[in-house]
């Protein structure tokens, strides 16, 4: 009788323990669902869209007929840009940086003075309205915060070369006309390129310091200067550029640290043009497969 009431106490107090440690361990699992819940809801990143006034920029995309024949979306329509169907394979919302992305590929779709294609934007001072632009006695001033997330790679293994902003001139109605010319193109003043991981600043010269006021206004008139690079790499993370013009002189900064400053007789005769900004990806290259994805976090213009 007492090993049988032995053997019963033994039996209970077993089940008393296995019961308690399932009862344990059903917490220890609604309290680890609990912590799992808490945690996913941890790592939701929050969207944030990119704050660029777009009311004076018309975009330019690889997208249309041929050479002359990309698509351009102006003010009002590109406001709208995020839900364009057009435009939103070539320029969207990156919401997890809170960047306003341009993507570009070569595509038979180009501008009339180029063989490269391009997501680019083009200042118009007037919103719709490309005929009104600045001169550098005016001036203005360009600060953008950027970043060139994706670039690929040549044959030998470099990076493709992408223009990332721009001062492009412009001649007026009449100096068309006065030398003959059937549009109003003039050569761009500023070219900054990301190369390599580095940003390079091209502008131009004379070729003839003594041309007179007539032969400036031809293109033929100014070739490239042998072009500037900053010290900085900025791979693929975010910088800053900030062009400043004034009369005669132009400034180009990288993240406030280095400057460019061209303020010799080309830049003062340069005077003559009118000229717009440009920013986004103008891409440098026809290879097969080859594209690059460019995006702005800040973009402000001043004049």
């Amino acid at each position: 009788m007492y090993r049988i009431s032995h053997l019963l106490i033994l039996s209970l107090m077993f089940l008393s323990v296995e019961a308690a440690s399932q009862t344990m361990g059903g917490d220890l699992t609604e309290s680890e669902t609990k912590t799992e819940k808490r945690s996913k809801k941890k790592k939701r990143k929050k969207t944030k869209l990119p704050d660029i006034d777009l009311s004076h920029w018309k975009v330019t995309i690889p997208e249309g007929s041929g050479k002359g024949g990309a698509i351009s979306v102006e003010p009002p329509e590109i406001l709208d840009y995020a839900n364009n169907d057009i435009l939103k394979p070539y320029m969207f919302n990156d919401s997890t940086k809170g960047a306003l992305t341009f993507y570009a590929y070569p595509t038979s779709a180009t501008t009339a003075n180029t063989k490269y294609s391009r997501s680019e934007l083009r200042e118009q001072m007037v919103p719709g309205d490309d005929n009104i632009n600045w001169t550098f006695k005016q001036g203005g001033s360009l600060k953008a915060k950027l970043s060139v997330d994706e670039v690929s790679r040549d044959k030998n293994g470099k990076y493709h070369k992408v223009i990332i902003l721009q001062i492009h001139g412009r001649l007026t109605n009449e100096q068309k006309e006065l030398i003959g010319q059937r549009d109003n193109n003039a050569p761009p003043v500023l070219k900054i390129y990301w190369q390599n991981g580095k940003i390079r600043v091209k502008t131009k010269k004379l070729k003839f310091a003594d041309v007179n006021s007539v032969g400036i206004l031809h293109e033929e008139a100014w070739t490239d200067d042998e072009g500037f690079n900053f010290e900085q790499e900025v791979g693929f993370g975010k910088f800053q550029i900030e062009v400043k013009v004034t009369d005669g002189k132009m400034v180009v900064s990288l993240n406030n640290t280095e400057f460019a400053v061209y303020d010799d007789f080309n830049m003062k005769r340069w005077g003559v043009f009118e000229n717009y900004f440009k920013a986004g990806n103008y891409f440098q290259s026809r290879d097969e497969g080859s594209f690059a994805k460019v995006s702005f976090y800040d973009l402000e213009v001043k004049h």
